[in-house]
């Protein structure tokens, strides 16, 4: 099982709108040095949807070649098409990727059925150790609590990104699995009650300009050390909110680009965060002890 704070992380462009791997391999360091747990490579920080094919598999090759084992490497490998799903997560495992991070279908709106179906599919076509990750709010389908612990029972389906911010559903999910399945939050406003109710770590955005902040946290948390873990994730807080005030990753790109670790690029339909909410996340930083 993989905890603790685990990145998800940006994918750094150059103004022609190809992949900056020169500011990839500084973040990969960046967070290597800072304790981050894991990098969740190409997920929707990483701008999943506007990368294709061969740039998706590439941009996995190349984090898992320069992390070099020294963390895991989670791979972003989620698709409305099962089919497209199966060719990524194939793509991650030849890369050498530790698990994958598979999003719900997005867009087509499938039955509950669908969904176990389709990551059954997954599961048993690609043998990588595979997390879901339901975050509705994007994808305009809930994979509800019955459907992770059916899925929870097949071998390599290891744990679920459950991005609701529902804590109730800590509770709900781990009364029906097994003990080493994992549970990990994608919301970081929430983070800490996920995690003191029985969560193992999260995917955390807020990660991307505050790695040590954010895996100190999580560390207290799954000690159990509340006193800690609030205190040290109460300078993140704004951080937590106004990281969100533009469509993720419009802000953290801006931010990370301000820290002088990437530049401002961002594919379109995507844009450059507005100027009416530049000054909103520069104080988010400041709050947070970022310059």
């Amino acid at each position: 099982m993989y905890t603790g704070s685990m990145v998800a992380l940006v994918t750094p462009m150059l103004e022609d709108e190809s992949v900056d791997y020169a500011a990839l391999e500084k973040l990969i360091e960046f967070h290597i040095e800072s304790q981050t747990d894991a990098i969740v490579a190409v997920g929707t920080t990483g701008e999943s949807a506007t990368l294709d094919f061969d740039e998706h598999c590439e941009v996995v090759r190349f984090v898992v070649q320069k992390v070099a084992g020294r963390i895991p490497v989670i791979a972003g490998t989620g698709a409305n098409s099962t089919r497209e799903a199966i060719q990524l997560t194939q793509c991650a495992k030849d890369a050498g990727a530790d698990a994958c991070l598979l999003v719900s279908p997005y867009y087509n709106k499938p039955t509950q059925e669908g969904l176990y179906l389709h990551h059954k599919k997954v599961a048993e076509t690609v043998d990588i150790p595979q997390i879901l990750y339901n975050v509705p709010g994007r994808t305009a389908v809930d994979m509800l609590p019955e459907t992770v612990i059916r899925l929870s029972e097949i071998d390599n389906i290891i744990g679920v990104k459950e991005a609701t911010g529902d804590i109730s559903r800590v509770a709900q999910i781990k009364a029906g699995v097994s003990e080493d399945f994992a549970l990990y939050t994608g919301d970081d406003a929430t983070a800490v009650d996920f995690i003191l109710a029985g969560g193992h770590g999260g995917i955390s955005v807020t990660a991307n300009v505050a790695p040590k902040a954010v895996h100190d946290v999580y560390a207290a948390a799954l000690t159990g050390d509340e006193a800690t873990a609030r205190a040290v994730d109460a300078p993140l807080t704004a951080l937590h909110k106004d990281l969100f005030i533009e469509a993720n990753p419009i802000p953290v790109k801006w931010a990370l680009a301000e820290m002088g670790l990437i530049g401002h690029t961002i594919r379109l339909p995507l844009t450059v965060l507005s100027e009416s909410a530049q000054q909103t996340v520069r104080q988010a930083m400041q709050s947070a002890g970022i310059r």
